[in-house]
């Protein structure tokens, strides 16, 4: 593997992650919910910033962009759909551009929803998708700027992605969303097995994400929306998933 990966937890329930090419020595960061937590990370690495990858223009995403700037002078990257709210960009990105880290490429997707010009990026010889807040363990981002038909058809690209890719999210909520996905999924015996491994990976404090597509396909509802066993749950069975996927969406937002 070509990248190493450094995750850390930062504010309140964020996690910031470094992204580290071996062959080149540069470095990125996934979005800056805190530039200091990601000054001390990359001092206990060795490392040098170099890039900055933008999900999204949240401030818990971007907030720290021009504090990291200053100080390395990298590149910022990030979503041409939101660059008039991205401090800093320089390079505003989308559907299908390639992003190299050394020599480390990574694939933009667009994944509008939570935010509309919400992007990913997807290094497919790693296994590895930074999600942003797009998609979460067992979980998706609230529908703040786009339309449910918007948010299913980023989610379902997610889910195509190859089983065992690691979804990098970027908040710790996987025991409050297992908490909900139990009320409209409760005949899943994967997502009951799985709550309770949550639930003793919390008492440890200890993190769970990243995540994987195989993981969230069996077990996360917002990806499960034609399933009869939800459907029927929910009392929506037969409707289009993306009907299902909306009314999965709004009792969440309630619960």
């Amino acid at each position: 593997m070509p990248i190493d990966i450094r995750q850390f937890p930062c504010l309140s329930d964020n996690y910031g992650f470094l992204i580290h090419d071996r062959e080149t020595g540069e470095t990125a960061a996934i979005d800056t919910p805190d530039p200091e937590a990601i000054n001390r990370e990359l001092e206990a690495a060795g490392w040098k910033l170099t890039h900055i990858l933008n999900t999204h223009h949240h401030w818990d995403h971007a907030g720290g962009n021009e504090a990291l700037k200053e100080k390395w002078g990298c590149e910022i990257i990030g979503p041409k759909g939101e660059a008039a709210k991205i401090p800093g960009l320089d390079r505003p990105v989308g559907e299908g551009a390639d992003v190299m880290l050394g020599a480390s490429r990574a694939v933009v997707h667009e994944t509008p929803g939570h935010t509309l010009g919400h992007i990913i990026y997807y290094f497919a010889d790693d296994g590895a998708a930074f999600v942003g807040d797009t998609i979460f363990a067992m979980g998706c981002g609230r529908l703040f700027e786009g339309t449910a038909d918007q948010m299913w058809a980023s989610l379902s690209m997610i889910a195509r992605l190859p089983a065992e890719t690691k979804l990098y999210c970027a908040h710790e909520y996987t025991k409050a969303n297992a908490a909900f996905a139990l009320t409209v999924d409760p005949q899943n015996a994967d997502l009951k097995k799985r709550s309770a491994e949550v639930d003793a990976l919390r008492a440890e404090n200890l993190p769970t994400v990243p995540t994987t597509v195989a993981l969230e396909r069996a077990t996360n509802p917002f990806l499960r929306a034609a399933d009869p066993s939800l459907q029927t749950a929910i009392n929506m069975a037969g409707d289009k998933p993306v009907e299902v996927f909306a009314e999965t969406r709004r009792l969440k937002d309630s619960f």
